[in-house]
């Protein structure tokens, strides 16, 4: 009886916890040793696909790039890239639109 209760207790802990961690975000990473610029849209495993708007916007506010993408069904996370030779130095933003959502990181080059 008692190791039924602590069991269903751990699942439950472990089930609750799994499921405040997924959250929608976008992080990027800069690798100055490879020159590039890696980003990521993080979102909730879906039964369904996700279509996706990225768009990478330069220190002067302009659209540099924009590309459709789709997270597939059951995946959690999708990435993007670009070189970091030849960029304007300065403050990027990181863009992604999904549905009525927005979400922004920046990163900056120096």
């Amino acid at each position: 009886m008692i190791k039924k209760v602590l069991v269903s207790l751990v699942f439950g802990i472990v089930f609750s916890y799994a499921q405040e961690q997924t959250k929608k975000s976008v992080d990027c990473l800069i690798l100055k040793d490879e020159n590039s610029i890696i980003c990521k849209y993080e979102t909730i495993r879906k039964n369904s696909d996700e279509p996706i708007l990225i768009e990478w916007i330069d220190p002067k506010g302009n659209v540099s790039r924009t590309r459709e993408m789709t997270v597939p069904a059951g995946h959690g996370s999708i990435y993007d890239f670009r070189y970091i030779k030849n960029r304007s130095l300065g403050t990027w933003t990181f863009k992604v639109s999904s549905k009525d959502e927005v979400y922004t990181t920046t990163f900056e080059l120096k």
